[in-house]
């Protein structure tokens, strides 16, 4: 179980096979994380601003461009704005890339899963992802 004093959220998409894996691998290590559904809650501009600043990534960054109305929104195109994309994230919340984890140690685009381990305080040895891949420790 999440000690308190260590909080560990998950913004998460269940379709997505990587942030189903962050999931296990976060309960892997011993905690027992928030887990948002994001597509769901939505986001709002002051929490998409403050895990970009944590993260050290820009809006567009942050984006996820497969299987979203990103192109169509002329999102794509050089010299749209962080506050353009950040106002489309959160009209359109499938336009937030997954899954972003957030705990004291900071806050992570855990895109491969297993950089999630940088944001905890502790990992399991050994973790097997859906896949059948073995992420060694």
């Amino acid at each position: 179980m999440t000690a308190p004093s260590f909080p560990v959220t998950i913004y998460h998409n269940p379709k997505c096979g990587t942030s189903r894996n962050v999931v296990a691998m976060v309960e892997a290590a011993g905690y027992t994380p928030t887990v948002v559904e994001y597509l769901k809650a939505g986001w709002t501009r002051e929490l998409l601003l403050e895990l970009s600043a944590r993260s050290g990534l820009s809006m567009r960054a942050l984006m996820r461009e497969k299987g979203t109305p990103a192109e169509e929104l002329g999102l794509l195109a050089e010299g749209v704005s962080d506050d353009a994309i950040l106002a489309a994230m959160v009209e359109h919340p499938i336009l937030v890339n997954r899954p972003i984890v957030s705990t004291p140690k900071g806050v992570v685009l855990a895109r491969p899963s297993e950089t999630v381990y940088d944001v905890l305080e502790h990992a399991p040895a050994s973790f097997t992802k859906e896949d059948g891949e073995i992420v060694e420790r």
